[in-house]
């Protein structure tokens, strides 16, 4: 599946949800199921910066994709962080250059944050974008 479809599937999935505030409380929840990140991997180099509440994406290559994981300490950024995680885990370093997580504005999920969430969740795309174009051949 390419990032595009993944995203297209994403957003299929939680469009079932009508409204958008009910589509946050079932992202946040879903969070709320995964287990935190180690210690070990909250450093100061898997810190996003820019995000108000600490929040932490470890980014792995193997077999020429990336991998996410995630943390924050606040259920909501977790929740956004996972949905981030999940768009961009499996795909190529090209593919996460080429492609924007246009899903947060497709689901709604924009007009419910405020705008400092909002540039948090730029800080977030910045740092897996960073990562990708780390390791990118």
């Amino acid at each position: 599946m390419t990032l595009a479809e993944r995203q297209q599937q994403l957003v299929a999935d939680h469009a079932i949800i009508d409204d958008p505030q009910e589509r946050l409380a079932a992202i946040v929840d879903r969070a709320r199921k995964i287990p935190p990140l180690p210690e070990t991997d909250r450093t100061e180099a898997h810190r996003v910066k820019g995000c108000v509440s600490l929040a932490w994406v470890v980014g792995e290559l193997r077999d020429g994709r990336c991998h996410f994981r995630s943390d924050a300490d606040s259920p909501l950024v977790r929740g956004l962080l996972l949905l981030l995680c999940d768009l961009y885990s499996g795909a190529t370093p090209a593919e996460i250059l080429a492609t924007e997580p246009a899903l947060i504005g497709q689901l709604g999920l924009d007009r419910n944050l405020s705008p400092t969430r909002l540039n948090g969740l730029r800080s977030v795309r910045a740092k897996i974008r960073d990562f990708a174009a780390s390791v990118r051949p």
